[in-house]
């Protein structure tokens, strides 16, 4: 019998962790899982948890990963086959069954954005929806019949690890642009311009009786498809296994490391239906040149009528 124990990133403990203790519990070794503050509904398959920690560590050895069969995202061959992991003790749970309910539902089909606004490994925040990206996919998905809910963590939600915590004494809180006729507005000011759109914020006030995280894993069990940046926010929407946009840009390993896209990696893995819009050089965030990536939008999600 095992127990599963560590305090990593969002996005590591979601690949390494969480599959690793769902392979136990099918295969009855699994004895508890511990854990961060919040994030017992990710264990749904176990009565015993403790959420011991109340922070996370980018330092994977004090985060106690060298307990698990991979102790790093980028799998035991990163230098040949980066992104690719031992998966001979590795399940992902059936999270899309399991929270899907008749309770948490929309006139119209919806789909999830997912966006983060962080600090990130030594750099300013790169790997995001701006306002004018985030005009352009409300504007597309409303006008195709869609409902949207947008989610951005204002990092005060659950136990933050170094990057979130440098970002918030950096100032990094709210994107911001100015839009003409309007003036100075941030990203959750610009959802409530539309009928259609949801803010994940807002929807926690309606259902009070859920947490965070069991909110938004009910949300995504009913959703058509996400549209997200990398990192954790990509691989929470993978769990669920439908149509996932995800945008990688800047320096994320994912962008820019050569040979990471292989059908053998862990996004495939936990979701074949990933479609990965690279952009290393953040040209098109940069120079709003958002034709690729809404373009990828466009082709993967066609229209409610299509969703009935």
């Amino acid at each position: 019998m095992a127990v599963v124990n560590c305090n990593p990133e969002f996005g590591i403990e979601l690949v390494l962790a969480v599959p690793y203790a769902y392979w136990l519990y099918e295969h009855g070794e699994l004895d508890g899982v511990i854990t961060s503050t919040g994030m017992k509904p990710f264990y749904f398959f176990t009565d015993n948890v403790e959420e011991r920690y109340t922070f996370r560590t980018i330092d994977n050895k004090a985060a106690n990963m060298d307990s698990l069969p991979n102790n790093w995202i980028y799998g035991p061959n990163s230098n040949v086959e980066p992104g690719v992991l031992n998966y001979d003790q590795w399940s992902v749970p059936p999270f899309k069954d399991f929270y899907k309910n008749d309770e948490i539902i929309f006139d119209k089909p919806y789909i999830v954005v997912s966006n983060k606004y962080n600090w990130e490994h030594g750099h300013e925040p790169y790997g995001f929806f701006d306002i004018k990206c985030l005009y352009e996919m409300f504007n597309y998905l409303t006008d195709k019949g869609y409902t949207v809910i947008y989610k951005r963590p204002k990092n005060d939600e659950f136990p933050l690890d170094q990057n979130e915590i440098v970002g918030l004494r950096q100032g990094f809180r709210d994107i911001v642009s100015d839009v003409e006729g309007i003036g100075k507005i941030n990203d959750f000011q610009l959802a409530t311009y539309y009928d259609g759109v949801y803010c994940l914020d807002d929807l926690l006030n309606t259902y009070s009786n859920y947490s965070y995280n069991e909110l938004q894993l009910k949300l995504y069990a009913n959703a058509s498809g996400f549209i997200s940046v990398g990192g954790g926010n990509c691989l929470l929407c993978c769990l669920f296994q439908k149509p996932t946009v995800v945008y990688f840009g800047g320096n994320m390993v994912e962008s820019c490391r050569p040979n990471f896209w292989t059908k053998n990696n862990y996004h495939f893995k936990i979701n074949p239906l990933i479609k990965p819009v690279l952009d290393n050089d953040r040209k098109i965030m940069l120079n709003d040149e958002y034709r690729e990536f809404i373009e990828t939008i466009k082709n993967t999600f066609i229209g409610e009528e299509n969703e009935q």
